[in-house]
């Protein structure tokens, strides 16, 4: 059997089909935001350019934002599981030889084809390195480390995942911190690099963090090779994610490890204290923001096991092709941008905007959350039915033409 063949022969699990869907369809919800939302006021006063700046954002803008949250830690944790389950199809070389080769096609996918949905720039001004670049190179060193014993695999990726803050500690960070590779491998926050006169790379997701949960994934998805019956299989997920979520709530209150901004009492109403509780650190993920979206979502994964309904049948459709959605959902909303630009009156001399990637995307363009939550919906409605045919067409010839599990 070919290696591609195989990935897709492995057994499919639905709750993982489903809870990637879901979290697919909410990823959308954050690309549409930083396309549409109108983040100046009238006058030109500016509004909360970071939704999680608890200085200038509104509860409502602030969960707009802090519900993707789950979206990228989920999405690698799951990537992780879906290569543990590819062992039963394939021997340790082939597995190792197809997650280098996919890790670079996926790196190559950011690179090239996300970079331009989100800039629509043809020159390549700037190299956008997002998730799909951290997923890439995690999945080559996943495809190097599976060699290794299951248990020190799963200690490295303990490490990683529960130490990794250490890094933030003052004294640790100076001593290590600044340069190109320093940012790549763990202290990026949105880091500019010059690549040459007029090119910049700009890199979003430092990937060892990344990396950590990754091979948590992987480890986790042992779980499913257990000979076991479902409820219990289920309730070995549940605890987990609970356990999580916990641990979350107890880090966060002692307040003095797990997330290198602490939470405080805010001057604001009251519930701006409890958006500091749950205002954890992306970039790169700490130990906080990983309890709380990997552990709700192990819950969720827990009870989505059992339910088959309509509604879980739609986001399956989502979760069983999360590559060609994920590329297509930045084509469909930057057109949809450019529509709306010239609708909105702007012209061919605002395309381009100093200081911002994005092409077709000025200050003062775009709506309220109202907006942006209508323009969400409709990019998923239309994606719907091209990712029903498109799953059924790769399904249909997975067997002919290998290559569309790359897609």
């Amino acid at each position: 059997m070919s290696p591609a063949l195989a990935a897709e022969s492995r057994p499919r699990i639905h709750s993982i089909d489903v809870l990637r869907g879901i979290i697919m369809v909410i990823m959308a919800l954050d690309h549409t935001r930083d396309f549409f939302h109108k983040t100046f006021f009238e006058g030109g006063t500016s509004v909360a350019t970071n939704p999680t700046d608890l200085e200038t954002t509104t509860p409502a803008l602030f969960f707009t934002r802090w519900i993707t949250h789950f979206c990228a830690p989920l999405f690698v944790f799951l990537a992780g599981t879906s290569a543990w389950l590819m062992r039963g199809t394939r021997s340790t070389p082939e597995l190792s030889g197809f997650l280098i080769r996919r890790g670079i096609w996926l790196v190559l996918v950011e690179i090239v084809i996300i970079t331009f949905g989100w800039t629509f720039n043809p020159l390549f001004n700037v190299i956008i390195l997002q998730v799909i670049w951290a997923i890439g190179v995690s999945m080559i060193f996943l495809g190097l480390l599976i060699w290794l014993p299951f248990r020190l695999l799963l200690l490295i990726g303990l490490l990683i995942v529960f130490g990794h803050n250490i890094l933030d500690i003052s004294s640790v960070r100076e001593s290590i911190h600044g340069g190109f590779l320093a940012d790549l491998l763990y202290f990026s926050n949105f880091s500019v690099y010059n690549l040459g006169p007029q090119h910049f790379v700009f890199i979003v997701y430092s990937f060892v963090p990344w990396l950590g949960v990754m091979i948590l994934g992987y480890c986790f998805g042992k779980i499913f090779s257990i000979p076991v019956p479902g409820a219990r299989r289920r309730q070995w997920i549940l605890f987990i994610g609970i356990g999580m979520t916990l641990l979350f709530l107890l880090l966060r209150f002692i307040n003095r490890y797990g997330d290198p901004v602490p939470w405080s009492v805010q001057p604001r109403e009251s519930v701006f204290t409890f958006l500091s509780f749950i205002n954890v650190n992306k970039y790169p993920p700490s130990l906080g923001f990983l309890l709380v979206t990997i552990g709700p979502g192990l819950i969720a994964l827990s009870l989505l096991d059992a339910v088959k309904s309509r509604i879980t049948e739609f986001f399956r459709v989502y979760g069983r092709v999360p590559l060609f959605y994920y590329i297509l959902h930045f084509y469909i909303i930057h057109m949809l941008v450019v529509i709306v630009f010239f609708v909105q009156g702007y012209s061919t001399d605002q395309i381009v905007t100093p200081n911002n990637p994005f092409l077709f995307r000025p200050p003062d363009f775009g709506f309220g959350l109202l907006g942006v939550y209508l323009v969400w919906i409709f990019v998923v409605a239309v994606l719907y039915p091209l990712c029903r045919m498109y799953d059924r067409f790769k399904t249909k010839h997975i067997r002919d033409k290998p290559w569309l599990s790359y897609l």
